[in-house]
């Protein structure tokens, strides 16, 4: 029998989550191992289709949920603009699983390729799937990467916080996604050096497991052969409270009063 489900309802809110994060991984991994695994591109083009995905995914989900689409923004709307706290763990594994089942279609997809310029499924195409101190070949340490990613999201949550809020000059909600998506083609062309600007829990976890589940046994550790996986992971939600609790204590509160301070409101229903 068919179940109807309500569609302001949680379970519609984890679909989006889940729905919006898979379309950005399958742009950013599948740019990533087509440039990697096939030649074909460079660092621009990886940073722009992260951020056509970016867009797009937040397209998908954003009426329903407002995509946050990434665990560090749910955590920051939860500490600083009232995101439902029971919502935080649910949604944070749905834009993990999304990711993971978009990373799974790539690495389908890129079988052929990843065999052939790296048969033993090593470190050299890790960076396919997951994020890398140094992008793997640059002398940067774990605690680099960390530093890295704690400024990068930082950077991320603040200025999302401009855009999402009406108080201030935040885009309409129908060209706020392109905005967003700029911003990540923007962090990634500033800040992908030192750690391949994951930014994003899930992003990086869920194509992590999935690389590890298909041949990539050191999916877990860095090219100096540190348990690498974690830094994606603690240095996003740091950074992205951090950042998002900046813009609270030194923007919001100077502005003017806005009709709705979410332009591109989570749900929180």
């Amino acid at each position: 029998m068919a179940v109807r489900l309500d569609r302001r309802g949680l379970a519609g809110e984890l679909i989006a989550e889940f729905a919006g994060t898979l379309v950005l991984i399958l742009f950013g991994t599948g740019v990533v191992a087509q440039v990697i695994a096939a030649g074909l591109g460079d660092h621009d083009s990886i940073a722009w289709a992260w951020g056509i995905g970016v867009a797009l995914g937040v397209y998908v989900a954003g009426r329903t949920t407002g995509a946050h689409i990434n665990p560090a923004v749910t955590l920051g709307f939860a500490l600083f603009r009232g995101f439902a706290w029971a919502k935080v763990v649910p949604y944070s594994l749905a834009q993990t699983a999304g990711a993971f089942v978009g990373a799974l279609i790539v690495r389908w997809n890129y079988t052929e390729v990843l065999a052939m310029v790296d048969p033993g499924h090593t470190i050299k195409t890790q960076i396919v799937f997951a994020t890398l101190p140094g992008n793997g070949t640059l002398p940067v340490s774990l605690w680099g990467g960390l530093r890295d990613q704690i400024i990068g999201t930082a950077i991320l949550m603040f200025v999302l916080f401009a855009l999402s809020d009406t108080a201030n000059l935040a885009p309409s909600a129908n060209l706020g996604p392109v905005v967003i998506g700029l911003l990540i083609v923007g962090i990634g062309m500033a800040y992908g050096a030192d750690a391949g600007y994951a930014i994003n829990p899930a992003r990086d976890f869920g194509p992590r497991l999935a690389s590890y589940l298909t041949g990539y046994a050191g999916a877990w550790r860095d090219q100096y052969g540190d348990l690498y996986f974690w830094v994606p992971i603690v240095g996003p939600l740091v950074g992205g409270a951090f950042g998002a609790g900046l813009y609270q204590t030194a923007i919001a509160p100077f502005l003017p009063p806005g009709e709705d301070r979410d332009a591109v409101k989570p749900s929180d229903a």
